[in-house]
């Protein structure tokens, strides 16, 4: 016996890997316009992540 087959991944359907890209990509834009519009009291946090863009050179303005 092979101890592969009892491993092997499940085949997942079209719906339901659809619906996980969809929750994942509302979950990243929540969070990258978040980071990117918070202000006030929570400026550290849009202020280190601007940091790490230019670190990256990522254009962000």
């Amino acid at each position: 016996m092979n101890i592969f087959t009892s491993v092997a991944p499940k085949t997942q359907s079209i719906s339901s890997r659809l619906i996980a890209g969809i929750i994942t990509l509302t979950l990243g834009l929540t969070i990258v316009f978040g980071v990117g519009f918070a202000q006030g009291k929570n400026d550290a946090i849009h202020n280190a992540a601007h940091d790490t863009r230019h670190t990256m050179v990522f254009p962000c303005h």
